[in-house]
């Protein structure tokens, strides 16, 4: 056992996490093979060692005493903006490796214990060669997050709880350059990391081949020296905001409920869960709003394989922060030029939401199946995709006359899809 959770660990340091737009805002749609396939529900149907996060409550549900799966999702987003100035570019941060390591281990018929780690969330873009012309400031921000958990789990009569101590790690970069004509402008801190403690809970219950299920987790504020404030920093300058954000940029809170059906090899599974990015440090300045997130999901299994199929939908989270047009701001500034900018903070979280933090995408198909390698040793993948969707704002207007105060409308247009790829290899002993 030891030496399967030294490799383990070792597999998930390899594969390392990069930036990534992770589907659900800036949150994977599911962690592991098996959940992805399943289109992310995971609350109310057991996926083995793999549940230890989605739900902990599920590791009581291993059919031997230890299992072991690490693996990894190579996510492919695509992200292309445009502008009303003719300007356009293509986001070079398009590939990206996010890795996954679970371990359950059953102690008695009632104790299970896991540990895992899992790269959760990211977001990131890269407009670096795109050009100054294009309207998006040479954009690159980069979020990467993982989390390092011990899931423990009592379990009796089909009834499970557990809670998942957690140590999540948080990198964040954030630079740009606002000026559209020159290389003299560059807003940036450096690369910020934070480490912070936060907490999983679950509750699980099966009875004659239907299981449902319940998560909660909590809230974990992390805080990037240097990142939001500098890049905010600019605008207040420029007299657009009052202040500068401070540098909270929370991992926000999730509940959730479950179930699934199993009859003959077939399981359905439904998962509804609700993402608080609108209490949210940092997210909350953004002015995300919270998503529901409906997930449905079919396996068919046999003793050698199992294909899976499964569709999660969640509402966009980005929406319009009140950006007026230069000739509403002139009016509401009384016909005062310099007072203009004043009114022009809507069009300023428009443009880094829409530039920076595109996590718009909606609707995710997925596909995956298992195949079983021996009575011991398994490998599962996941194909998941998210279909291009689009979203046009009000955004900073430009300085084209170079005299300080902006003088033309700007309207950006975001178009974002996303292809990934889940491998992972089980060992169940």
């Amino acid at each position: 056992m030891r030496k399967s959770v030294k490799l383990a660990i070792a597999a998930a340091m390899v594969l390392g996490s990069t930036s990534a737009f992770a589907t659900n805002g800036s949150t994977l749609i599911g962690l592991g093979a098996k959940s992805r396939g399943m289109a992310g529900t995971a609350i109310g149907v057991s996926h083995g060692a793999e549940s230890a996060l989605a739900n902990p409550a599920l590791i009581t549900t291993i059919k031997k005493d230890h299992e072991v799966s690490f693996g990894g999702t190579l996510f492919m987003p695509n992200v292309k903006q445009s502008n009303s100035l003719n300007g356009s570019g293509t986001s070079k941060a398009d590939k990206n490796v996010i890795p996954e390591v679970s371990i359950a281990n059953k102690v008695t018929d009632n104790f299970y214990w896991g540990i895992g780690i899992w790269g959760t969330a990211g977001m990131g873009v890269d407009y670096r060669d795109s050009g100054y012309q294009n309207g998006n400031m040479k954009m690159v921000t980069n979020l990467q997050i993982m989390q390092f958990g011990v899931p423990l789990a009592y379990t009796t009569n089909g009834f499970s709880v557990a809670i998942a101590p957690i140590l999540q790690y948080g990198a964040l970069d954030i630079n740009y350059d606002a000026d559209t004509n020159a290389s003299n402008g560059t807003t940036g801190a450096g690369v910020a990391q934070d480490l912070q403690l936060g907490w999983t809970i679950g509750l699980s219950y099966e009875m004659k081949g239907l299981t449902v299920g319940a998560v909660y987790k909590s809230q974990i504020d992390m805080n990037y020296k240097g990142q939001l404030s500098s890049a905010t920093a600019p605008f207040v300058s420029f007299g657009v905001f009052p202040q500068a954000m401070g540098d909270k940029l929370s991992t926000p809170a999730e509940y959730g409920v479950g179930a699934s059906y199993k009859f003959g090899g077939n399981t359905v599974a439904l998962d509804w869960k609700q993402i608080k990015w609108s209490s949210a440090k940092g997210y909350k300045d953004f002015g995300w709003k919270d998503q529901n997130v409906i997930a449905v999901g079919y396996a068919y299994t046999t003793d050698g394989w199992a294909v899976r199929l499964g569709y999660n939908y969640a509402k966009n989270p980005i929406k319009d922060q009140g950006a007026m047009t230069l000739a509403q701001a002139f009016t509401a500034a009384g016909g005062n030029r310099t007072k203009v900018p004043k009114y022009l903070g809507g069009n300023a979280l428009n443009t880094f939401n829409l530039l920076g933090f595109p996590g718009i995408v909606e609707s995710h198909i997925a596909v995956g199946g298992t195949y079983n390698i021996s009575s011991t040793t398994s490998v599962d993948a996941a194909f998941t995709y998210a279909p291009q969707v689009s979203q046009t704002l009000q955004s900073f207007p430009a300085d084209t006359n170079r005299d300080g105060y902006p003088d033309t409308d700007v309207k950006t247009t975001v178009k974002h899809s996303q292809t990934a790829l889940t491998v992972q290899l089980n060992y169940a002993f």
